[in-house]
C-alpha cells in the first residue's frame, strides 16, 4: 500500500502501518519467502511485525483484516463499539479479482505468495481509489 500510495504523491496525507492478530513474530522481518517475491515486483517490505493494540483503533481510521479470523480477532480487541465500526475486509476493495479473503501462503509454495501479492495489489489499487473519491 506504501508504494501506490507513494506513486500518487500522498505519503503525507494517508498514514499505513501493518500489524498482526498476535505477537508470535513480533519484531521480526516478514517472511523471507514474502520478501523475495516481493522485491520482484518492486516492493521492499522492511516492516518489523507487531501486534494489534488498542491504540491502533484510536489512531487510525481504517483497520482491515485479511479473512474471517482476522476479522474475528480484531472485533475482540476493538475497544467500543466505534471502534468496531472501523473495521473491514481487505479483499472488499479488490476492484478484478473475486475473492473474500487474503489466504495464508506459507504453505501454499511459490504461487501462493505471487497470489497473495495479486490479491493485495488489486486491493490497494480499490484502497486508493475509494480514498480518494472520498477526497482524503
Amino acid at each position: 500500500m506504501r508504494t501506490f500510495i507513494a506513486r500518487e504523491g500522498l505519503e503525507h496525507e494517508i498514514e499505513v502501518d501493518s500489524a498482526g492478530i498476535s505477537s508470535y513474530h513480533r519484531g521480526e522481518l516478514p517472511d523471507e519467502r514474502m520478501r523475495m517475491h516481493a522485491v520482484r515486483r518492486g516492493y521492499h517490505l522492511t516492516h518489523r511485525s507487531r501486534p494489534v493494540c488498542s491504540d491502533d483503533f484510536y489512531h487510525f481510521d481504517m483497520i482491515l483484516g485479511m479473512d474471517d479470523r482476522n476479522i474475528d480477532a480484531l472485533k475482540e480487541k476493538a475497544p467500543n463499539l466505534e471502534s468496531e465500526a472501523k473495521i473491514g475486509r481487505m479483499t472488499d476493495f479488490c476492484r478484478e479479482k473475486v475473492v473474500d479473503y487474503v489466504p495464508d501462503p506459507y504453505y501454499g509454495g511459490a504461487q501462493g505468495f505471487e497470489n497473495v501479492l495479486d490479491i493485495l495489489e488489486d486491493a490497494c489499487e480499490g484502497l486508493l481509489q475509494s480514498l480518494n473519491h472520498q477526497n482524503i
